[in-house]
């Protein structure tokens, strides 16, 4: 009867699981030092008591003093190396904790910024750490180390701050054009990348821009950037400044000199016979449509196309029939279609016979040209064009005079116009803006400021009509950009292109912003 009445228990007892499970307790023992009841450990003692006879944290520092420069806010990690780091962020946390010796002794468990007075100059840190004590116990415990933040100027800052022209190489960058249009969207190739963030000074020139650095491998990274992005040949040279024949040292001044392209984006292009022929006779009457490191030629009456890349224009350079300050409206009578639209070098193109005339011509001639264009996708009966009028063009060119029986067509056109609808929006700002290279600019006469606004004028509208160049660029929201304005602008088939407003950054940083507004005096206005 037991037996069964025992079985019957067990039964009841674990009816869910299927198996007997024994409840266990842990048994606690006393501290060997204050008596309390406690879990056994190899120590037999309690924490406070463990913790009275050890300290695991003897011979660890608690008081550490590090280098910052104000300047560039930057700390120095012993012996030259200068490291950037924003406060409380992790990376000064990880230079904080590997200036502390002997920590390899113990275990590091858990580091944190304690809060601190900004103006205190002490930043602390406070870190756990565990280490195995009497009998193989480990013991965890937490303590305090207390940075004391030393202002002392980086080697680069010290030389800028006791002669701002104190620089150890200049890069010279230059384009012969008459404009500046392949700078301004350089100067925001260089804001993505951040190639010009180690640059001391940054002065704006006739025909380009000169960067100062004050170290000759940041204008060598620099230069390298610049021929990653246009062709570009260069050249360096270096000018002794000083030099000590007892240590044998001696102190030199370097000047890169890099000369851009004067091929820009747009231009009418006459190819030599010698680069024609490597091309399979190719034109010679070329558009230029794109410039990166290699230049995009397209053939407007045939969509053939080639890639002239840096070395191979610099072995046989030549020089734009036109540029596109010489485009001339016309508006567009009629398009008949040629050819099916085709892809040529990711840019869409169709041929089309057209009828166009000069905007200018209306009123007092009937001038019409019956010409072929490579705009066929874009161009309907009653819409404007840009294009150039070689029909009443003198043209003195070199390359134009090698060709022996060579037919030019009237007009060739370049680019569907939007100005008409532009006029409509005129009053409007824009909903983005653009960032600025701090630059020093000497003071110029209003007839140069103009024309600076004009050509910084048609850059922004080349963004907007050009999503490959927005690419390149970071655009940023302008705030004093209406919401009512902005939904005006977008209704309507015919408003002019624009820039997506999902392509629109935040602006998070305080570097110099450009107004991009449509006033006369928006391409100098800066924020």
């Amino acid at each position: 009867m037991h037996t069964s009445r025992t079985l019957q228990l067990l039964e009841e007892m674990d009816i869910d699981t299927g198996m007997f499970t024994v409840p266990q307790t842990v048994g606690s023992v006393l501290c060997c030092k204050c008596g309390i009841p406690m879990a056994p450990n190899a120590a037999n003692m309690c924490v406070k008591c463990l913790r009275s006879e050890v300290d695991i944290t003897e011979g660890l520092q608690k008081h550490v003093t590090i280098v910052h420069c104000p300047e560039c806010d930057t700390w120095l990690q012993p012996p030259r190396t200068w490291i950037k780091a924003q406060v409380e962020s992790k990376e000064l946390l990880t230079f904080c904790v590997k200036r502390l010796k002997n920590l390899n002794k113990i275990r590091l468990v858990h580091a944190e910024f304690i809060w601190t007075e900004p103006h205190s100059k002490r930043i602390k840190v406070k870190l756990v750490v565990q280490k195995e004590v009497l009998n193989g116990a480990i013991l965890e415990q937490s303590y305090t180390v207390e940075y004391v933040q030393q202002e002392h100027m980086c080697e680069s800052c010290a030389r800028v701050q006791a002669n701002p022209d104190q620089w150890v190489a200049a890069v010279q960058l230059r384009q012969h054009v008459s404009h500046r249009r392949t700078f301004f969207y350089l100067e925001q190739l260089i804001l993505k990348h951040g190639a010009a963030a180690s640059a001391i000074k940054i002065t704006q020139m006739d025909q380009g821009i000169d960067f100062f650095f004050s170290n000759r491998s940041h204008g060598v990274k620099f230069v390298e950037f610049v021929g990653k992005v246009s062709p570009v040949r260069s050249r360096n040279d270096k000018q002794l400044v000083s030099q000590d024949s007892k240590s044998n040292t001696y102190h030199y001044k370097y000047t890169f000199s890099v000369e851009i392209a004067p091929i820009c984006r747009e231009d009418l292009i006459c190819l030599p016979p010698k680069v024609r022929s490597s091309f399979g006779n190719l034109g010679p009457i070329v558009i230029c449509t794109k410039v990166t490191n290699s230049i995009a030629l397209l053939d407007p009456l045939t969509l053939r196309h080639c890639f002239l890349d840096a070395d191979q224009y610099w072995r046989s350079t030549f020089k734009s029939l036109h540029t596109s300050r010489g485009l001339v409206e016309y508006i567009v009578l009629d398009v008949e279609m040629v050819s099916s639209e085709v892809n040529v070098g990711g840019t869409r193109y169709a041929l089309a016979d057209a009828q166009v005339a000069r905007v200018s011509d209306f009123g007092k001639n009937d001038t019409i040209f019956n010409i072929k264009t490579h705009l066929g996708h874009l161009l309907n009966p009653g819409d404007y064009a840009l294009g150039y009028d070689l029909y009443g063009a003198n043209s003195n060119d070199e390359e134009l005079n090698k060709y022996k029986g060579l037919v030019i067509p009237d007009v060739i056109l370049i680019k569907k116009s939007y100005e008409e609808k532009r006029l409509k929006k005129r009053s409007k700002p824009r909903a983005w803006k653009l960032k600025s290279l701090p630059m020093e600019v000497d003071a110029k006469g209003r007839g140069v400021q103009e024309k600076e606004a004009s050509e910084y004028e048609q850059f922004l509208k080349d963004l907007e009509e050009n999503p490959d160049l927005v690419f390149g660029v970071n655009i940023y929201h302008n705030k004093e950009y209406q919401p009512s304005e902005m939904a005006s602008e977008t209704d309507g088939e015919d408003a002019p292109p624009t820039v997506p407003l999902d392509q629109l950054l935040d602006d998070m940083d305080n570097l110099q912003l450009r107004e991009d507004e449509d006033d006369e005096d928006s391409g100098s206005m800066r924020e």
